[in-house]
């Protein structure tokens, strides 16, 4: 895969990336090296990773392995909106479960999965400590409390602002 390195990577994270080169242990810097990444384009393509190996100077077989084995990196775009379902104990026991499954069901996506409009993302986490309030949902980090299956049509339209 050829690599171009100004349209792969933004300026800044080059030069981040060259500042790291250049510290102790310089590979050490791999997982910071993908947070700055993330960040700026919002999940971690193919050729982003490989633009990194390139630079580092590093297999891009091990830029990818640490990217898939940290489950905060992401290798696909997120969708406008993130929805996420607490899966802790609290709100599993409290029907968690069942909301998940009618989000899954009214946006035709699994876990980790976005709609194919690029509209919405949909991923489960554990204990946001509000157990108080289970089960709970965060869409784009707004708390939504008490969730049942029957206000996923709702929460989706008052996102979209209908």
């Amino acid at each position: 895969m050829d690599v171009n390195l100004e349209t792969t990577l933004d300026k800044e994270i080059i030069e981040f990336i060259a500042a790291c080169m250049q510290r102790e242990h310089p590979r050490s810097y791999l997982i910071s090296v993908l947070g700055k990444v993330q960040e700026k384009y919002g999940y971690l393509s193919r050729q982003h990773m490989h633009a990194v190996a390139h630079i580092m100077r590093i297999p891009t077989s091990r830029v990818y392995g640490v990217a898939t084995f940290y489950h905060f990196f992401r290798l696909r775009p997120r969708g406008k909106h993130q929805i996420s379902i607490c899966m802790g104990t609290a709100c599993f026991v409290k029907g968690a479960d069942r909301v998940l499954e009618a989000f899954k069901s009214e946006l035709g996506i699994d876990i980790g999965e976005t709609t194919k409009d690029g509209i919405f993302s949909l991923d489960n986490t554990r204990c946001l400590g509000v157990c108080g309030l289970a089960p709970v949902v965060t869409i784009n980090n707004q708390v939504y409390s008490q969730v049942t299956p029957q206000q996923v049509p709702e929460l989706i339209n008052k996102t979209l602002g209908r």
